[in-house]
Parts: C-alpha cells; sequence; structure tokens
C-alpha cells in the first residue's frame, strides 16, 4: 500500500459487539492484502473489546484498525483514563488474563 488506510467505528458496549467488530476487521484486512495476520488480529480485537465492554466508562466504544508500512494497529478507547493494566492473576484464577495475551502477541 502506498498510503495507510484506517477505519474507525463507534458502538455501543454490547457482547455481540465483539464478534461484529472482528468479522468487519477481518473483511479489512483481506481486502488490504494482509489477511494473514487474522487470526492473530482476532485474537487481539477479541481481547481488547471484551475488556471495553467490561470495563469502560461511557456507553460508547471506539474502534479502529490501520495498516500502513506492514504495519498494523489495533485501538479501541472505552473512555477510561490510561491504559489496561497487565495483571499476573494466580494459576486458579478464572479470568485476568486479557491484558497478558495482549502484551505476548502485540507491539507497542
Amino acid at each position: 500500500m502506498d498510503q495507510p488506510v484506517r477505519f474507525v467505528i463507534s458502538c455501543t458496549r454490547a457482547p455481540q459487539r465483539v464478534g461484529q467488530l472482528r468479522r468487519i476487521s477481518a473483511a479489512h484486512l483481506r481486502l488490504w492484502g494482509i489477511g494473514s495476520c487474522i487470526d492473530t488480529a482476532n485474537l487481539l480485537i477479541s481481547e481488547l473489546v471484551t475488556n471495553a465492554i467490561r470495563y469502560g466508562e461511557t456507553e460508547d466504544v471506539s474502534f479502529s484498525v490501520s495498516y500502513w508500512r506492514g504495519e498494523v494497529r489495533v485501538e479501541v478507547a472505552d473512555g477510561t483514563p490510561g491504559r489496561p493494566q497487565v495483571k499476573r492473576p494466580a494459576a486458579d484464577e478464572e479470568s485476568g488474563r486479557g491484558m497478558l495475551i495482549v502484551e505476548a502477541l502485540a507491539e507497542d
């Protein structure tokens, strides 16, 4: 691509948005010719959007995916100041690993 590409969506915080945003993102990644990263992008999207739905401070979630010079960027905003904190949950805890997954798969 000779120019950066990006799409932005603002939607209400609702659980069904996770799957919808994954499908929309996958379609854009294919259109941009980078379908090989869909699985990783979908996992990141699932974790980030689920976190925003659960803990966001506004009614809406702002979501974007962009691509430029070999880099895919996924951004989610939920009205909460700052970035989510990475937790180190105990082995027997059933949740709290989402940001660990994001940290392992994504680069700043």
